[in-house]
């Protein structure tokens, strides 16, 4: 992308500034930033915003720092870089974790990670994952504690979006 995706804009707007208007979220927000990359443009419309004491160390190391750092029991989990993630589908998934630790969503045979939720009790097994060298989101679905769910067939393909490129960028702006 040629910068951090936190500094990116989408309607003329910060990135962050874009999701948070979009999902108009009515509870607490956290933002998980690496070091070095603290306080992204917009860092200021959330509740609160917490550095990974981590470096470097993959998305799975951010989930457990926001997970070390909720004050609800519950936290939902939205890359900065899939923006048109909506307020129902986050709520959705809310509603499936029942008794698992976390839930996420699959497309046929794919897992998708993200977006995902998991209970915040969730951050001992994760630390144990990390530890293991097993980093990968995904494969927590491979824990009893954990699952993915279905994403239903009324979700539109965009949700999907994922910024990796200057080109998914400009036809997101488009």
């Amino acid at each position: 992308m040629g910068k951090p995706k936190g500094e990116l804009l989408v309607g003329g707007k910060p990135i962050l500034h874009y999701l948070l208007e979009r999902l108009s979220w009515p509870g607490p927000t956290m933002l998980v930033t690496a070091p070095g990359r603290e306080h992204p443009p917009a860092w200021q419309r959330f509740s609160s915003e917490v550095v990974d004491p981590t470096a470097g160390a993959g998305p799975l190391r951010g989930i457990l720092t926001a997970l070390e750092n909720a004050k609800s029991e519950l936290v939902i989990v939205t890359p900065v870089d899939m923006p048109l993630v909506e307020r129902s589908q986050l709520e959705w998934l809310a509603g499936q974790i029942g008794d698992s630790l976390g839930v996420m969503t699959s497309r046929g045979e794919t897992i998708e990670p993200f977006p995902s939720a998991l209970k915040t009790i969730a951050r001992d097994v994760i630390r144990q994952q990390l530890e293991s060298g097993r980093g990968g989101i995904g494969r927590l679905t491979k824990l009893p504690q954990f699952r993915a769910v279905a994403a239903p067939s009324i979700w539109n393909e965009s949700v999907w979006t994922n910024l990796n490129t200057v080109d998914d960028l400009d036809r997101l702006s488009s």
